[in-house]
């Protein structure tokens, strides 16, 4: 069954809800918030709805329900705890063509009640069709965790705004554009108190759209509920997207209807893009005043060559800003899962790529095996880097630990160690490779966990 969202006016119109109990206090508090005209039929109830009617909020008529109470209704609930009063209002409202909820029961309903996050005017309403109320409540408290609590200030702010626009500006893709932007909260100058725009928002807002900008954000090891908040926000707001190979479908599905995907990733070597060609068209993007999201996989100042495009950008006098995300060395540490800076086992970290592990200009360093070392992308011969790090006197036991795919649903997790390294089986990119005793003090404490849980058992 596909439902059709909708909300309604209810300001001024006449509902009518049967039952004055706790099920019917809830509908009661949920419904004056609308304006609607409420009268509620029940020989008795709750006395807080007794207090409210006090008030002259609602109307309260102590009798049971005839189904003449429904003549001139627009919308009516059934919320007593009798099965057969509440079909009875069912059937009688459907007769009369008017809209009609009986609780918890969903074939006799025309509509569900939704679980709702309110900020001011923004109202996100979650509805299971009736098959799972607490699943909804549940998503509720999720998403109202995640929106910041001035949003219907802000959001009272861009009505005024547009509406000011709309008046001042003629239809056309300037219009257009200016509206989309009073959508970024970006667009506004910092303010503790979102209620007072500033003078000349108008004109800033036609200087603004006059300059485009690029984020370089990272888009984690691959996992969408990994994403920092920032980096979803852009992700879903940019009119650009210029994306690693290794960002997966998953995250780009992210993104806005009307946003521009465009791979500029190289993989395995071969390179459909040179970097001075990503560099021209982030600079020529942002030229054309378009939001840029330039998305890395991991943390974009790791092993991502940011360096050049944040020179590139600077020398071309185009504003940019890093959004940091969740590199792929902790989703695979969590993975396996190991401390990475166990203090029994390591004290500092090693990031490398498997470029520079195998390198020869570099001498070793003391205490070779007080270090966790990470390899990203360490390519296909493993053993090559094995001979070198045993060559620089790191010991054969050395455990190891293969991660390919770290926190996505594909993660695999294969254990060695370095004198076994170059006999692990092929893994699917991308992969990381960890070795040090912090991974084998993991996998002993795993294993030791689980003999414990059998002879528990």
């Amino acid at each position: 069954m596909s439902l059709l969202p909708i909300f309604l006016k209810l300001d001024g119109r006449p509902g009518l809800l049967v039952g004055a109990g706790n099920v019917a206090l809830e509908k009661v508090q949920t419904l004056l918030t609308t304006g609607i005209r409420l009268r509620v039929i029940a020989p008795e109830g709750k006395p807080e709805i007794e207090q409210i009617a006090s008030e002259g909020k609602l109307e309260w008529i102590q009798r049971r329900f005839v189904p003449a109470d429904l003549d001139g209704t627009f919308l009516a609930i059934a919320a007593t705890d009798n099965v057969e009063v509440n079909a009875t209002v069912y059937h009688e409202a459907v007769q009369r063509g008017i809209l009609v909820n009986s609780v918890d029961d969903p074939p006799h309903c025309d509509f569900y009640f939704g679980s709702v996050v309110r900020r001011g005017d923004l109202q996100i309403a979650i509805s299971t069709a009736g098959e799972s109320p607490a699943v909804a409540q549940l998503l509720r408290r999720e998403i109202d965790e995640l929106l910041a609590e001035d949003l219907g200030l802000w959001l009272k702010d861009i009505g005024q705004l547009r509406r000011e626009i709309l008046t001042a500006y003629p239809p056309g893709d300037d219009r257009k554009a200016l509206l989309h932007r009073l959508a970024q909260r970006e667009f506004f100058q910092s303010s503790a108190n979102h209620s007072q725009i500033p003078t000349g928002s108008l004109n800033q807002g036609q200087n603004e759209k006059d300059k485009g900008r690029v984020f370089l954000v990272g888009a984690g090891p691959g996992d969408p509920e990994l994403l920092t908040v920032k980096a979803l926000r852009l992700i879903q707001s940019a009119d650009v997207i210029l994306h690693d190979d290794l960002v997966p479908q998953s995250i780009l599905e992210l993104s806005g209807p009307d946003s521009e995907v465009v791979n500029v990733g190289k993989r395995c070597g071969t390179k459909s893009i040179t970097q001075e060609e990503i560099h021209a068209l982030m600079i020529a993007h942002a030229g054309a005043s378009r939001r840029v999201v330039r998305l890395k996989s991991g943390d974009p100042l790791i092993f991502g060559r940011a360096a050049e495009e944040m020179a590139a950008l600077s020398e071309a006098g185009v504003p940019f800003e890093v959004v940091p995300g969740i590199t792929a060395a902790f989703a695979a540490a969590a993975a396996i899962p190991c401390s990475l800076t166990d203090r029994n086992a390591a004290s500092n970290v090693i990031f490398s790529t498997g470029h520079h592990a195998q390198s020869h200009n570099h001498a070793p360093v003391p205490e070779l095996e007080d270090s966790t070392r990470v390899v990203y992308m360490p390519g296909r011969d493993l053993g090559l880097l094995a001979l070198e790090w045993l060559r620089e006197g790191l010991p054969a036991d050395l455990p190891c630990a293969i991660v390919s795919h770290a926190a996505q649903p594909e993660q695999q997790v294969q254990h060695t160690t370095l004198g076994e390294l170059g006999n692990a089986r092929p893994t699917l990119s991308p992969s990381l490779l960890i070795a040090g005793w912090a991974v084998r003090d993991s996998a002993d404490d795993r294993i030791r966990e689980t003999v414990g849980q059998f002879v528990t058992a």
